[in-house]
């Protein structure tokens, strides 16, 4: 194989629900399908991909399965993050679909980041000591052989869901958690800061990781895809970046990561709509060894709408509400 096509998708909270409850499944498959389709990936990162249950069987990426029927990934493996009883998770599993061999997979979640403690200054009753500050997602790490005609050529694909800016619940701070109700303004502004601390956890995670591979195997090829839930510019995104002008060390520059969006015209250059602005909060990094196989990203935002307005509920948009990126790779 020489080109190769690598995406990554948040498909939003994507489930089965009951039949008495808008979006259906069915309604959601018919217009994200064509999306699937359209990607053409070789290689996909997707987040927030829910699990089902069916009577005397493991919980299944089921939604999934269905959703990819029918498109270039129908049947293809799927590599997902999952609990210690090997099934996969009830809710925002992080999943790499491919037809092309994956040679070794891992999840990380405090592996190579101890977890933070914190006692919170806010919570009504006060906490007696520090409090684990928990993060909900692993990383997932794929290694895998994009060439069958030379096997050996590995590529490894690490995906994320670092954790939204939505401020963490704190005890005795939360009025009404269905609205997001805060009673206090330093109860919601420490919210936030925790959340800051479980986003951050999460990168420098990442960043660990890729220079052990980096350690490893210094001509290692790598990318980094999924959803940071933070821009460019922002601090988890240029962590996992280790950039130059960051570090003040030239003697790294080799293991810098490139965010493929650079490539992208600053116009088209969002996956997310929030109160009228677009964002770029869904990522692709790559080590700069991949720059010489680049050949060009394509952001897929025509149709997105602003999830933040009252009137954006999932029964009139029930697609997702983020667009996948796609990236070319000519390894020829």
């Amino acid at each position: 194989m020489t080109e190769i096509r690598i995406a990554t998708f948040n498909l939003e909270n994507f489930d089965e629900t009951p039949v008495d409850t808008r979006p259906l499944l069915a309604e959601r498959i018919a217009l994200m399908k064509p999306q699937i389709t359209r990607l053409r990936a070789d290689i996909a990162c997707f987040q927030e991909v829910h699990g089902q249950e069916r009577p005397g069987q493991p919980r299944d990426l089921i939604a999934l399965k269905e959703l990819l029927a029918g498109t270039n990934l129908d049947g293809a493996p799927l590599v997902s993050t999952k609990p210690d009883d090997d099934a996969v998770f009830d809710v925002r599993n992080l999943v790499i679909a491919t037809h092309l061999p994956v040679i070794k997979h891992q999840q990380l979640k405090n592996d190579l980041v101890a977890e933070p403690r914190y006692q919170r200054l806010t919570a009504n009753p006060p906490d007696p000591e520090p409090v684990p500050v928990g993060i909900e997602r692993p990383v997932l790490h794929a290694q895998i052989d994009i060439d069958h005609a030379a096997p050996g050529r590995l590529l490894h694909v690490i995906t994320v869901h670092l954790k939204s800016k939505l401020p963490t619940e704190i005890p005795g701070q939360v009025i009404n958690p269905k609205r997001g109700v805060w009673g206090t303004a330093d109860g919601w502004a420490e919210g936030s800061f925790l959340s800051s601390m479980k986003r951050m956890s999460q990168a420098l995670e990442v960043r660990r990781l890729v220079d052990q591979i980096l350690h490893d195997d210094p001509d290692a090829r790598i990318i980094v895809a999924g959803d940071f839930n933070a821009e460019p510019q922002e601090i988890p995104v240029l962590a996992i970046c280790g950039n130059v002008e960051d570090t003040n060390n030239s003697d790294l520059a080799t293991k810098v990561l490139v965010p493929l969006e650079h490539t992208i015209p600053n116009d088209a250059r969002y996956t997310l709509f929030h109160h009228g602005r677009g964002q770029m909060i869904d990522h692709m990094l790559v080590t700069r060894n991949l720059l010489a196989h680049y050949r060009g990203s394509e952001i897929h935002n025509e149709i997105l709408h602003d999830e933040s307005l009252a009137f954006a509920d999932d029964s009139k948009f029930p697609e997702s509400d983020h667009a996948p990126v796609v990236a070319t790779f000519d390894f020829d």
